[in-house]
Parts: structure tokens; C-alpha cells; sequence
């Protein structure tokens, strides 16, 4: 109880870090507890709904909701029906969480301030359960952070559509609260009801095997799939570290290598970077299909050396000539050469590589094939602004 209840406070200063120890440790039932302990306090300051309501709105409206919206922007991996499966109850626990964190200085306010001023008090209150919502959303499903910030913008909706339904909603909540209706829903339906809630217990099983393998000194590989867990939740420095001593146990590691380089690339730590993916190419340049070509390309994009991330990439494109990350940053490195027919024709091709890729592949070519038909509209509007001084 202790121990949840610090997670619970620390989403207050630390969400991005608590929302991960939540996901290693946090208790669905703790989570469920607190929101109707809230739920019992606000009804006595004016706030008017019965104590079981907002935990039915947030496991019946909101989450199913948030998860819908995040398959259909950030295209988790499986059919709807297996990130239900997966991703409800780690959903729910950081959901009901967040709320409770978000309610909590509501609560005390209301201790404090006069009733009509608490209405003041829940407008950033529930802008700081939408933040907390983002670290929610790009920790649990590995978003990026405008797919998140999209996600929680968007989660409104459901909300929007169960108040315009409240009337039959609220009759059907009362029924679900119920006793009888609880026990025939867990006499019948309580093998579906447990499958949505193995997801978090599975995430903490695997996660708790993984820390005691890497309590084994000579075990990097333990350590390396515990750097891609933090990574997958943009928790870098806990991501580095792991992958440091992955390394330091074994320096022929080369998928620790390519991470810190991935990972050194995305934070403008160019010399580490170099230092890093050379150390894959002198191990092993096919590592990951060639993918430390592609990682050098961007590099060097980064330190617009156009040439230097041409060369690269081109040589990447022959060996892999339908990805279209590797396209868009040929396309880069062309264009920062203002060679802007042949960048037109290669986002043509990133396009293209994305329209013909596998269907379980697009979730993560989909983006690049957006960032090649941005450009292309970039060129065609120049073109078009161009063409009347052409004109005799």
C-alpha cells in the first residue's frame, strides 16, 4: 500500500518516470480503490455523481476509447481484439491512476476554498489528467509524442458521445453497479473479464524475470532487453544505462551498440553516435538488414554533411531499395544538395515503397510515406508559384 501510494504521488513530479515504475509494479486494484475513494470525497463539495461513476466511465467509455483511437494512429501491433487483450488492464491502471493523481489537489482544495471556486480548480485539473494521459498513452503503447498529444486530444470524443447518451448510460451503469449483475457477470463472463486484465500481470511477470536475470553478472543479454523496454517508453537514461552494461559485459554486443547510436542520433550526441555505429559496422555491416547504413545517412543529415549522408544512403537503398525511412532521408540528402528533381523522384519512391509494403508493416512505414508527401507538396507548390513568371 505504501509502495502504491509513492507511485501515486510521484505522477505529480515525475510522471513520465512513474508511469513506468506503474506499469512494472502499479496494482489494478489499487488504482480501481483510489479513484472510489476520490469518487467519495467530491460528491461532498457539490460535485454531483454517484462514487462508482467515474470508474465506470473510465473502464467502460474512456479506455476502450483511448485504446481504439491509439490502433487507429499509432497502429500497435495485432488485430483490435489482441490489444484489448494486451493493453486494457496497463491502460486502466495508468488511467485510473492518473485521474486519482490529477483529483487529488482537487480534493484538497475543496478543504480550503469556498464551493464556487472550486469549478476554477477543475479546469486545470483536468488539463493536468490530459498530460498525464499523454505519458500514459506514449509509455504504454510506445508512441511517438505527437501521435500521443493526438491520441488525448482526441480522446474527448468518447466522452462527448457518452454525455449525449447519459440518460440510457447512466440507467445502464446503475444495472452493471449492481450486485446481481456483478455476480452473473463473473459466474459467466469471468474468463473473458480475467483475459483483459493478464495483460499488466504478464508485462510485470516478464519484466520481473528479465530484472532477475540481469541480477547474473555475465548476463548481457538480459540487460539489453531491459534497454529496450525503457527505450519503447521514451525512458532513455534508464534505456542507456541498460545498454551501457549490456556492452561493459560484453563488448561484442552489437544490438546494444546500434541502440546507443539510435539513441545518441536522437539526442544530437553526433560523436557518440559515430562512435557507437562504427563499432557495429566493424562487427557486423549487415547488422539488422544494413539498418546502420540508413542510422549513418541521418547522422550525417543531422550535421547537414549532404554528401557524406548521400553517399551512405544510396549505398543503403541498394541494399534495401523498398524501405521508405531509408528513401525519405535519400530524399533529404539530395534535396540539401538541391538536387530537387532527383529528391522528387526518390519521396516518389518512399511513397510507393509504403503503398506496396506488407499490411503489419505499414504502422511503421506510414510515417515516412507522410513526411515524402509533405515534401512533394512543398515542391509542388513552389512549382506552382513559379509557373506565372514563365509565362510570356
Amino acid at each position: 500500500m505504501v509502495e502504491q501510494t509513492k507511485l501515486l504521488l510521484r505522477l505529480l513530479w515525475q510522471p513520465s518516470a512513474a508511469t513506468g515504475a506503474i506499469l512494472d509494479r502499479g496494482s489494478l486494484l489499487f488504482a480501481t480503490l483510489v479513484v472510489v475513494a476520490v469518487s467519495l470525497l467530491l460528491p461532498r463539495f457539490g460535485f454531483a455523481f454517484s462514487f462508482y461513476t467515474p470508474l465506470l466511465v473510465l473502464a467502460l467509455v474512456y479506455v476502450p476509447g483511448v485504446l481504439v483511437l491509439s490502433k487507429l494512429c499509432a497502429g500497435p501491433g495485432g488485430s483490435l481484439g489482441a490489444v484489448f487483450q494486451r493493453d486494457y488492464s496497463p491502460l486502466l491502471t495508468c488511467t485510473a491512476m492518473a485521474w486519482a493523481a490529477a483529483n487529488v489537489p482537487l480534493v484538497l482544495a475543496a478543504f480550503l476554498l469556498p464551493p464556487f471556486v472550486l469549478i476554477y480548480v477543475a479546469v486545470p485539473t483536468n488539463l493536468f489528467f490530459a498530460v498525464l494521459m499523454f505519458f500514459a498513452v506514449r509509455t504504454v503503447f510506445g508512441a511517438e509524442n505527437g501521435v500521443a498529444v493526438a491520441v488525448v486530444g482526441l480522446s474527448w470524443i468518447p466522452l462527448v458521445a457518452a454525455a449525449f447518451l447519459w440518460g440510457p448510460l447512466r440507467f445502464l451503469l446503475g444495472w452493471i453497479a449492481s450486485p446481481f449483475f456483478l455476480f452473473y457477470a463473473y459466474y459467466y463472463l469471468g474468463g473473458e473479464l480475467g483475459n483483459l486484465a493478464t495483460g499488466l500481470r504478464r508485462r510485470q511477470n516478464f519484466h520481473r524475470m528479465l530484472q532477475a536475470a540481469a541480477v547474473n553478472p555475465h548476463d548481457g543479454e538480459a540487460q539489453y532487453q531491459l534497454g529496450l523496454i525503457y527505450q519503447q517508453r521514451h525512458q532513455y537514461t534508464e534505456a542507456v544505462q541498460r545498454f551501457q552494461k549490456a556492452v561493459a559485459i560484453d563488448p561484442a554486443e552489437t544490438d546494444a551498440h546500434f541502440q546507443l547510436g539510435r539513441i545518441a542520433r536522437e539526442q544530437g550526441r553526433l560523436p557518440d553516435a559515430l562512435r557507437h555505429f562504427q563499432t557495429v559496422l566493424d562487427q557486423n555491416e549487415r547488422h539488422s538488414q544494413h539498418e546502420v547504413l540508413r542510422e549513418l545517412g541521418a547522422m550525417y543529415l543531422t550535421a547537414r554533411q549532404y554528401e557524406d549522408a548521400r553517399h551512405m544512403l544510396a549505398d543503403y537503398a541498394d541494399r534495401r531499395p523498398y524501405d521508405p525511412e531509408g528513401l525519405y532521408y535519400h530524399g533529404q540528402a539530395l534535396e540539401g544538395l538541391g538536387k530537387i528533381d532527383e529528391a522528387r523522384e526518390i519521396y516518389d519512391l518512399a511513397v510507393e515503397a509504403d503503398r506496396t509494403a506488407p499490411r503489419y508493416r505499414r504502422q511503421f512505414t506510414a510515417r515516412w510515406s507522410r513526411l515524402a508527401q509533405k515534401r512533394l507538396g512543398v515542391f509542388e507548390n513552389a512549382r506552382d508559384l513559379e509557373a506565372p513568371r514563365k509565362l510570356p
